[in-house]
């Protein structure tokens, strides 16, 4: 099979059958020039090379009568001259339950060795925009199996939430174990941008038996171009989108957001943008609520759900980074990872006074809402004293509240930490939460 055919899109084969191209009038590596056609920005189309092997490319604009494309493959052999033909319009993709317990990339080939996965229904890449007042309202909590989250930060079924930390600090364990331990009907998973051991690691971790027959993976590691690593988040959203209008309760993990907008700045930048905060074009802003505001609850009685979660890179544990802003601003609540206390051997490393699911009090019991609220009262209250204790200017009966936090200390640590293999469900993460801060 071709580089041509595996594409197996409809609109792909009926553009095949027409005579619309151009010849190749610049290229200088990135950006690629030809003859003016017609097509429409995001058309994939097929490039000769001197070598007599097609590559792909992708319609990013027009200038002066030329259509501005960036190849799929960087460093091809292509020539002045060399014949551009319209391959597929871009504007939709395969999807269904072929894909489930699949991986595939970000033009739906497969990379696990498997056949190309032929989904029974096409769907738009850009998705469909929905009116907010007809939206369903959040149902409830979405057990996503780890003790923290579920009983400080609960998740609530077509929440959107980021987690936002530096790197090494255990991002990609804390979204394996999400996707391994939830309760979600469906698992979407994007691994954009990450390196490519990584992204071996994590699909070998959680496609085990168990799991695997309602995961579905769409991964492009960081080699790739920035035009796969767009389209490959757009491709995992769309198939979410899929599950949820059949009303499955979907889990959409985005690992990582930042890498996103990392690929839409260098688009941006070829295309002349100027760069406006930390070298970012106004694109970037615009197109990460274009891509989050595509998760949530569907429309109508029998609506389903995205439940997004989005990793956030603050680079240089930056958390004013133009990304971790933008992306804050829109999400429904961010959990912050702590280099710090991933120092202490406490995994995963959230740090609980900075994080928020601004949904929690909505689908939780004013129990539980008192519990969190005095459990993140006595981790901010011990961390604030911490230094005066180990200098010996603390005496015991002092504060009370502060004896309460140093007794529950070593409870309220045992009660973030949970290893890889260890899932905690959500009434036994409330019933854990309840025991250590006693009544309230």
């Amino acid at each position: 099979m071709n580089l041509t055919d595996q594409i197996m899109r409809p609109v792909g084969q009926a553009a095949r059958k027409t005579t619309l191209s151009g010849r190749v009038s610049r290229y200088d590596g990135l950006l690629l020039e030809c003859d003016g056609f017609p097509v429409s920005v995001g058309s994939v189309c097929s490039v000769q090379t001197a070598h007599g092997i097609d590559v792909l490319g992708e319609v990013i604009g027009y200038d002066e009568g030329r259509n501005k494309l960036i190849l799929y493959e960087s460093g091809a052999a292509v020539q002045a001259g060399a014949r551009v033909s319209l391959l597929d319009q871009g504007i939709s993709v395969d999807v269904g339950d072929a894909y489930l317990g699949r991986v595939v990339d970000a033009l739906g080939r497969p990379l696990d060795d498997q056949e190309v996965p032929k989904g029974a229904a096409s769907v738009p890449l850009n998705g469909r925009m929905l009116n907010p007042l007809a939206r369903a309202l959040i149902p409830g909590a979405l057990d996503v199996g780890v003790r923290a989250v579920n009983g400080l930060l609960t998740i609530g079924c077509g929440q959107r939430i980021g987690i936002i930390a530096g790197s090494g600090v255990g991002k990609s364990v804390l979204l394996g174990m999400m996707a391994r331990y939830t309760s979600a009907d469906v698992v979407v998973m994007g691994l954009i941008g990450e390196r490519a051991r990584e992204v071996g690691e994590m699909v070998r971790s959680i496609m085990d038996p168990a799991a695997r027959e309602r995961i579905s993976i769409v991964a492009v590691p960081a080699d790739r171009s920035p035009l796969l690593r767009i389209r490959a988040a757009r491709r995992a959203t769309a198939l979410a989108e899929h599950f949820r209008d059949q009303g499955k309760n979907v889990l959409l993990i985005m690992d990582s957001l930042t890498r996103v907008a990392h690929a839409q700045r260098e688009i941006g930048l070829a295309l002349g943008e100027a760069p406006t905060s930390k070298g970012y074009p106004p694109s970037v802003v615009s197109m990460i609520p274009t891509l989050i505001e595509r998760a949530g609850m569907g429309v109508g009685e029998n609506a389903g759900s995205i439940t997004g979660i989005y990793t956030v890179l603050a680079d240089g544990d930056d958390d004013n980074d133009p990304v971790v802003d933008t992306a804050r601003a829109i999400l429904d609540g961010h959990i912050v990872l702590s280099r710090s206390i991933a120092q202490m051997g406490i995994y995963p490393a959230i740090d609980i006074p900075s994080s928020i699911s601004r949904v929690m009090n909505d689908i939780v019991t004013p129990q539980q809402q008192a519990a969190a609220r005095k459990f993140k009262r006595m981790v901010s209250l011990y961390n604030e004293n911490r230094d005066l204790m180990l200098m010996g200017g603390y005496i015991s009966g002092q504060d009370s509240d502060l004896d309460e936090a140093v007794a529950s200390w070593p409870k309220m640590m045992s009660f973030i930490s949970q290893s890889a293999g260890q899932s905690a469900s959500l009434p036994e993460s409330q019933q854990t939460l309840s025991a250590i801060v006693g009544r309230v």
